[in-house]
């Protein structure tokens, strides 16, 4: 690991995970004010926030990957947590 080698693995992997679950609510939360700006006819905001949300989750996935393998896992599988309690909390 390069980025933290003074904290413990445990605590690298559940910051990673942490980020993760963060950037990943973040991100697919933000999907309905996309799906709303869209709808609207208003595409260049739309577009706008559609960059923003997928850089901000590559930046973070860039930055996790330089801090090593299993925290880039860790915050990968924390996108995907974060996806799956968006979807619940969504559907009807």
């Amino acid at each position: 690991m390069i980025g933290w080698p003074l904290l413990p693995v445990f605590a690298q992997l559940g910051a990673g995970l942490l980020v993760g679950l963060l950037v990943g609510t973040l991100h697919f939360a933000s999907l309905a004010l996309n799906l709303r700006l869209f709808s609207a006819g208003r595409v260049l905001p739309a577009l706008a926030l559609q960059l923003l949300r997928v850089g901000l989750s590559v930046a973070l996935l860039a930055a996790l990957i330089r801090l090593g393998l299993g925290v880039l896992l860790a915050g990968a599988l924390g996108l995907l947590l974060a996806r799956q309690l968006t979807l619940r909390r969504m559907r009807p």
